[in-house]
């Protein structure tokens, strides 16, 4: 297939670029390489990929209306993975207006573009954040998410919506992805694990939110990207049950679904510290604080559709995950 990748030079992107190039297909991997973190950790990624010659990178951001709708009519791309957009919860509350650009005008420039041009698939990454006020564990995708508590969260509900708007108006197949808390090698230096390596190395003590009494659905990078693999090769379907009469946010009468893509296994975040310390052989010191603004006390993935979908759940355990980080750490920046 010829696969536009957004966010190429992102952590799940860039890895998701790598195996689909593996098994043959031809990737166009869309990024603007901004700096919301380091651009060269973003430069080291795309250099894995640029070895290969069925990859192209193009720099271009999402928010720019004709050089996208130029892209789309030129490339004739069989399918779509949009995975850029401006992350991180605590960011969206100094920074409104990057997320309305990238999250929302940009998707509806990706949906054009999609619409217009005969994509078969728009695969899209939502996040678990949209569960905001939620507190039925664990978090379905059956369930109402009208209450996100940061300007991320209701930027991914956005996009959720607007894609079933165009599924349902002009038949395109859309899927979206709730990421829950993904980590693993060439991660995003902005969350936890990669912050609390680097502190924990430096002597420095690490932030500790709600005093550490907080759970995360941490995902493993390999299983995220063998979801996603998954679902962009399965194109939904018509839910020929669904009714308005009893509306299952999950599916619709067009080809439209959402998946949750988490570990299933929910792990205290001290314990999650403590992994931590063990594979670095090194005491973390802690500067125990309160919830911050736009963060949520527990994410956990009900992960039953994904799995009747696509046949796969994701099943790497957090010791070795975080062993296959910390030994790619220390590869990386020589310590």
């Amino acid at each position: 297939m010829k696969v536009l990748i957004t966010g190429a030079a992102g952590f799940i992107g860039s890895h998701l670029a790598q195996v689909l190039l593996a098994r043959g297909d031809e990737v166009i991997g869309l990024d603007n390489l901004n700096d919301y973190y380091d651009v060269q950790l973003k430069k080291a990624r795309l250099a894995r990929l640029q070895t290969d010659a069925k990859f192209t990178w193009i720099n271009l951001n999402l928010e720019d209306r004709p050089a996208i709708a130029e892209l789309f009519a030129r490339s004739h791309f069989d399918k779509v993975v949009n995975l850029a957009a401006q992350a991180g919860v605590r960011y969206s509350i100094e920074n409104p207006h990057a997320y309305v650009d990238s999250n929302i005008v940009g998707f509806v420039n990706l949906l054009e573009g999609c619409r217009h041009n005969g994509v078969k698939h728009l695969v899209y990454a939502s996040s678990s954040s949209v569960y905001g006020l939620n507190t039925t564990l664990p978090f379905s995708v059956h369930h109402n998410v009208d209450h996100p508590i940061s300007l991320y969260a209701a930027s991914k509900k956005a996009n959720e919506l607007m894609a079933h708007t165009y599924s349902h108006l002009f038949n395109l197949p859309t899927t979206g992805l709730r990421f829950f808390t993904v980590y693993g090698p060439w991660g995003r230096p902005d969350m936890a694990l990669f912050k609390f390596t680097r502190a924990i190395l430096a002597g420095v003590p690490i932030d500790v939110y709600n005093r550490g009494q907080m759970q995360r659905d941490f995902t493993y990078i390999d299983d995220i990207v063998e979801g996603v693999k998954r679902v962009l090769d399965t194109v939904p379907q018509p839910n020929l049950d669904w009714s308005g009469d009893h509306p299952d946010p999950s599916s619709g009468s067009a080809p439209y679904r959402l998946y949750n893509i988490g570990n299933n296994q929910p792990v205290e975040l001290l314990r999650y510290i403590e992994i931590l310390e063990n594979a670095l052989g090194k005491k973390a010191t802690m500067n125990l604080l309160p919830m911050q603004a736009g963060d949520v006390v527990a994410t956990y993935a009900d992960v039953d559709d994904l799995q009747q979908a696509v046949d796969f759940k994701p099943a790497t355990t957090t010791e070795n995950g975080i062993a296959r980080f910390v030994a790619w750490y220390k590869d990386y920046y020589h310590v």
